[in-house]
């Protein structure tokens, strides 16, 4: 009888540990980075974004030249006009000290929804790619490799890149 209790509570250690072992979950990783970094439409995106920032930056520094044409100019003949003048001048570059601060902020804003515009619809593109490939390799889980301190295991990244077709 002991021997039949020892060997009943045996198996069922060992049936609860093999289901334990069965319970865990698949999981695998991908190197995100990566794959937006190679990903073709996300260099033509950054090809526009780089393009549009150049154009902002042209703007900005030719107003950044006016300021300082007018600001040397103004500081010459500060001397020779009246205060009526003078008073006139610091109102006017106080101005373009403003108009030229909006714009900067301004385009900063427009070049960051411009990013946000062409970027989301390749995150959702890419995510979807992930979860495809996670499902057909029979995965629960797949995580970003960057978020990870110890990546041991199955790695999704040129599945998923291949899925992209790249």
């Amino acid at each position: 009888m002991k021997r039949l209790k020892s060997l009943l509570l045996a198996t069922v250690l060992c049936l609860g540990t093999s289901y334990t072992i069965n319970a865990q979950a698949k999981t695998a990783h991908v190197d995100v980075n990566e794959i937006i970094s190679k990903m073709p439409a996300m260099i033509d995106a950054q090809k526009q974004l780089e393009k549009l920032g150049g154009t902002y930056e042209a703007e900005y520094k030719t107003m950044a030249e006016e300021y300082q044409n007018k600001i040397k100019k103004y500081d010459q003949e500060a001397a020779t006009v009246g205060d009526a003048v003078n008073a006139t001048r610091q109102t006017e570059v106080q101005d373009l000290t403003k108009r030229i601060t909006d714009y900067r902020e301004n385009a900063q804003k427009e070049l960051q929804k411009k990013e946000a515009d062409l970027v989301k619809p390749l995150m959702d593109k890419i995510k979807a790619s992930i979860t495809k490939v996670g499902k057909a390799k029979g995965y629960q889980y797949v995580l970003n490799i960057a978020d990870l301190l110890l990546a041991d295991g199955p790695d999704l990244t040129a599945d998923v890149k291949k899925d992209l077709g790249f």
